[in-house]
């Protein structure tokens, strides 16, 4: 049977003298100008002329005239060497990115995947066995039952497959795949979980039982303003304009590996300016008094690093200080589950419970929509309901008909 026009060359395969199926023959050059030629298989020919079809798709779009053999492991650390270190991402989260890709993607089973054997199926099945990650702990002797280990987040599953599809568009980009299994696969979901808040009395409770710790006032600027841990410690004082009543916030302190960095605001929204209550302001100039003071006593000891909140020595705060000051305060208070963003979210839900429209709530905590805002505040307490009834129907008179 002779080949169609441009079909390429096709012929039968043959084995003992019988026919096995067909072969077909793709010629091209490769990127150092030598003939290649790429063999395909197939039980009929018309099998043959997809293979070979595919295979020419593949060479008009730059890439390989097959995926690479390359294991998912072995790849995934090839680009976290190279792709994502040159990226323009943040460090913190190049070194996020980098410890979710080691410690679950690039681990057995998932990671002895070969590039070209991947497939969707087998990311939704990464997917569900993050989701299943509770598991018995180490049985020791001393100690029989073996506790579980802590459950993945649905936002850490959520990072564990946007890093996965990264590192795989870096791989179709060097043209080791044609295409992304992962991109097939929708992103995992995040169930709506509202914030966790108190109310005014036990925020000032918690204040209260704060007296007498270093980094009490941080969480007092928390609690009054709304402003995340790391933003609070990454302020300058020449973000601060007392006159003005008004702080900037510009950038965010965080961990990255040993060191505590400041880094700009993850969002353009995140950059913005924050008023400051008098009271608030009475504070900060005492607690500037009290750090001058501190600055004169350390002498040259002290490194001048222009912080609003610092150490004995000037430099920056690491935050989990910020979140033993908090634990302290609430063991003290006999609060439970009280973390430092437990008096972010308070703020925010007594602005939006005191009248205050979500747009200007979003923007005092630095949201990139309302609509983050309206997901983890989307609640209002049973009198904020029963008066918004009430108002509506003194208002349309329903009470008369």
């Amino acid at each position: 049977m002779a080949n169609a026009n441009g079909e390429g060359s096709i012929y039968k395969r043959m084995r003992n003298g019988r026919q096995a199926g067909y072969i077909g023959a793709v010629s091209y050059t490769d990127e150092l100008g030598a003939a290649k030629r790429h063999m395909v298989y197939g039980k009929t020919r018309t099998d043959v002329r997809d293979k070979m079809k595919a295979v020419r798709t593949r060479l008009e779009n730059g890439a390989a005239v097959k995926d690479s053999k390359r294991s998912v492991a072995d790849w995934l650390a090839h680009w976290r060497a190279t792709t994502l270190a040159a990226s323009n991402r943040k460090a913190s989260t190049k070194e996020l990115y980098g410890n979710l890709s080691r410690r679950h993607l690039e681990t057995e089973p998932f990671g002895e995947i070969r590039l070209d054997k991947l497939k969707p199926s087998d990311v939704e099945g990464l997917v569900l066995t993050l989701r299943a990650m509770t598991k018995p702990g180490k049985v020791t002797e001393a100690e029989p039952d073996p506790k579980p280990v802590r459950a993945l987040s649905d936002a850490t599953i959520r990072q564990i497959y946007t890093v996965l599809r990264a590192g795989l568009d870096g791989a179709v980009r060097d043209g080791l795949l044609a295409k992304n299994p992962a991109a097939a696969v929708k992103r995992p979901g995040v169930a709506r979980r509202e914030a966790k808040h108190v109310e005014a009395v036990d925020v000032n409770k918690l204040l209260l039982c704060a007296e007498g710790l270093r980094y009490r006032n941080v969480l007092v600027l928390i609690a009054g303003t709304g402003v995340r841990r790391g933003e609070a410690l990454a302020l300058h004082w020449s973000d601060v304009d007392l006159e003005a009543r008004t702080l900037f916030v510009r950038g965010t302190l965080g961990r990255v590996g040993a060191e505590l960095i400041i880094t700009e605001p993850k969002t353009e929204r995140s950059r913005r300016s924050v008023p400051l209550s008098a009271p608030l302001v009475a504070m900060l100039r005492r607690h500037r008094a009290d750090q001058v003071a501190e600055r004169l006593r350390a002498a040259n000891v002290w490194e001048d690093h222009d912080l609003v909140f610092a150490t004995e020595r000037g430099t920056p705060v690491d935050p989990r200080n910020a979140l033993r000051t908090v634990q302290l305060a609430a063991e003290k208070a006999n609060m439970d589950g009280i973390g430092v963003h437990t008096l972010r979210h308070s703020a925010a839900v007594a602005w939006l419970e005191g009248g205050t429209h979500i747009k200007a709530v979003a923007d005092l905590l630095g949201h990139s929509s309302i609509a983050i805002t309206g997901d983890v505040y989307g609640h209002t307490s049973d009198d904020t309901a029963r008066s918004a009834v009430d108002a509506l129907a003194d208002q349309f008179g329903i009470l008369d008909l």
